[in-house]
């Protein structure tokens, strides 16, 4: 009986364990996420051809092939994605900047730092050629 109840401890402890380790992994990052600065970009000057962005920022991290025609963006394609990736957001957010053709679009409710994490790697490809 002492044996059982010794598993029965072990489970629960290990599986509280990786609750709270999975409730770091999750939020951890957040606050600065929230707070990464969105610059505007130009376009105009660029040479049509396919860029290459980076984010790296924990399960942020991502990169991003973007096509330009003609000096617009014409398509974004994920090269990399985020660790929880959702195609909505990233769909609705890369229709918004093909739209206004740059990165200074609202982000998509409910995915803020996911949001910031793409239009981050735009943002760098365009800022690294």
């Amino acid at each position: 009986m002492k044996t059982i109840f010794k598993i029965l401890l072990s489970v629960i402890f290990i599986c509280i364990l990786l609750f709270v380790s999975g409730i770091f992994y999750i939020s951890r990052g957040l606050n600065d996420g929230k707070d990464i600065t969105i610059n505007e970009i130009d376009i105009s000057k660029l040479s049509d051809g396919v860029y290459n962005g980076k984010y790296k920022a924990g399960r942020w991290t991502n990169e991003l092939n973007i096509t330009v025609k003609d000096h617009k963006i014409i398509k974004i394609d994920i090269e990399d994605d985020v660790t929880f990736s959702m195609p909505s957001v990233s769909h609705d957010l890369f229709n918004k900047v093909i739209t206004v053709q740059n990165t200074t679009v609202d982000v998509i409710s409910e995915a803020t730092v996911t949001s910031k994490a793409y239009l981050k790697s735009i943002e760098n490809a365009f800022n690294n050629n």
